[in-house]
């Protein structure tokens, strides 16, 4: 059966654009583009299905550069702290929460979403605030994932006190003068009550990681990345993909510092291939925290700090060993930095990585996951080893007020550096690094159109991008990330016909309406699997 979309805009980013009128679709891969005679004249099935767009615009699917699908059905299961304004909300929330779910005294309850620059006491929700719920375990994750909060019942149950030491690359918030803890965990600290949490939970992933999946195709993604796999979370992916479950690619990279090669051997047909739709990509690292939690690294102190200046996660060694396992390897390497001081170790460490290997043959493409304070002569050097930088551009939009406190005017307006970074000619891509927040592309793409904050600032108007731009970064160059650029990313004969229907011409529109383009239909490889709310 072929099938021809015509009736429409079609948007190819491909510089043939504006000359196509019409698409022909065979075997899940694009046969013919061109006038609507030509591509008629190309049909050869007795049957042809005609897809008349009804004036609605025909572009290629997204590409997910970065985010954990793994994660987005379980945090959809917690209570949703997202619109909480006050500490009162907060445990207001969660009081509904245990209600509403029937959670029986002594279990564990978990919320996800407060953002403490958001809340009316601009401080996160500490034990004395979550020990208005006594009768149960109770950790809230901040809006970031880096950090979060927990009640006296988690502290005890999980064996934290006032001789526990802070782990490495994180800490464990104290009440003043003191050093009995005061709830707050940050970055690696996060460790010492996930154990607990977790072993107290039975929730069904294979259910949730569907209900995960359908957030993505509903928001027109057709190939999604789960970053920082742990090995269990591997297997979840394998078996899904063995029931036939998976409607789209998706690509895992397991953490570099969890022996990813034993991975990699363990599970053959997925590394570096797909198998029925979900492969293993590389190995992921993390290097820094979040600039809006004061936890990225930096090389200058933070605004109204006199020395502090973020955290690092690992020694220089440490991460040397990381990036000579990925160089040698030869697989392809994403490293979370969002304080340049972050993005300098990686720099230095693979630079080396690579010098010290010789040559090689090998197209390895790293990625700077984030890259939110990266500098001009670091955006040079990753052009030099061919490093790509994936940006976390929707922060100019949802922290960019906390960025110019945090920072100061300078680095604060300079946050997502996409304009540099695509003036250098660096393959820039953009992700939301979901759950954090929804995979809703069109947001970020009017994030990078409009560079607007929560509160109306313009913040970088000079870093700002074309829609065109912003487009590309979301398709093609993300295909380029995932070396899928042949067959993913625009509408040419050949590919992958990987598709969205949408209500509006996105470069037809004034640019502060992008994010109200709305995604009608999603199609991988010719087959419709999303459409006006239906999954299919």
């Amino acid at each position: 059966m072929q099938t021809m979309y015509f009736g429409g805009n079609i948007l190819t980013m491909e510089e043939d654009s504006g000359l196509v009128e019409a698409v022909l679709v065979e075997n899940g891969r694009i046969q013919k583009t061109g006038t609507r005679q030509e591509v008629e004249e190309a049909t050869e099935a007795s049957e042809v299905e005609k897809v008349d767009l009804k004036g609605q615009t025909l572009m290629p699917s997204f590409i997910d550069a970065h985010s954990h699908i793994t994660y987005v059905g379980p945090v959809s299961q917690m209570a949703d702290l997202s619109g909480c304004m006050d500490f009162d909300e907060v445990v207001e929330t969660l009081h509904q929460y245990i209600t509403t779910n029937n959670i029986e005294a002594g279990a564990a309850v978990i919320g996800f979403g407060y953002d403490h620059t958001l809340l009316k006491e601009e401080d996160h929700p500490r034990k004395e605030v979550l020990n208005r719920l006594p009768e149960n375990p109770v950790f809230v994750f901040h809006a970031s994932a880096h950090m979060g909060c927990a009640n006296d019942f988690l502290l005890e149950k999980a064996g934290i006190d006032a001789d526990t030491e802070d782990v490495e690359g994180g800490a464990i918030g104290r009440v003043e003068a003191s050093c009995e803890p005061d709830g707050f965990l940050e970055e690696t600290s996060l460790t010492l009550i996930q154990p607990y949490l977790f072993a107290h939970m039975d929730p069904d992933y294979m259910k949730l990681l569907e209900e995960g999946q359908r957030v993505y195709i509903k928001n027109g993604i057709t190939t999604a990345q789960d970053g920082a796999t742990p090995l269990e979370s591997v297997e979840l992916c394998r078996a899904f993909a063995e029931q036939n479950r998976f409607h789209i690619d998706v690509i895992a990279y397991p953490m570099a510092d969890e022996e990813p090669e034993k991975i990699f051997e363990a599970y053959p047909r997925h590394a570096n291939t797909y198998h029925r739709r979900f492969k293993l990509g590389g190995y992921k690292m993390f290097l820094d925290g979040t600039p809006q939690g004061k936890t990225a690294w930096l090389t200058e102190p933070y605004e109204g700090e006199t020395e502090y200046r973020g955290n690092g996660w690992y020694k220089d060694e440490q991460v040397k060993r990381f990036t000579d396992a990925a160089v040698q390897n030869g697989v392809q390497l994403l490293a979370h930095c969002n304080g340049d001081a972050a993005s300098d170790q990686l720099l230095q460490s693979y630079r080396d990585s690579v010098r010290e290997a010789g040559e090689s043959e090998d197209d390895l493409r790293p990625v700077m996951i984030h890259a939110q304070t990266v500098r001009d002569d670091q955006l040079e050097s990753m052009k030099q080893i061919g490093m790509i930088p994936s940006m976390f551009i929707d922060h100019t939009y949802y922290w960019g007020d906390v960025h110019l406190n945090n920072l100061g005017e300078k680095r604060g307006t300079r946050i997502s550096p996409a304009r540099s970074a695509i003036d250098k000619g660096l393959m820039v891509n953009f992700h939301q690094d979901s759950p954090v927040i929804e995979p809703d592309m069109f947001q970020t793409i009017w994030s990078a159109v409009n560079r607007m904050t929560r509160n109306g600032t313009r913040v970088g108007t000079e870093q700002r991008v074309s829609v065109y731009e912003a487009l590309q970064a979301v398709t093609i160059n993300a295909a380029f990330q995932y070396k899928e650029e042949v067959d993913k990313g625009s509408i040419s004969e050949g590919k992958y016909a990987d598709f969205i229907i949408v209500d509006r011409h996105p470069l037809d529109i004034d640019p502060s309406d992008l994010r109200e383009i709305q995604v009608v239909e999603t199609i991988k490889e010719g087959r419709t699997i999303y459409r006006e709310g239906e999954f299919f």
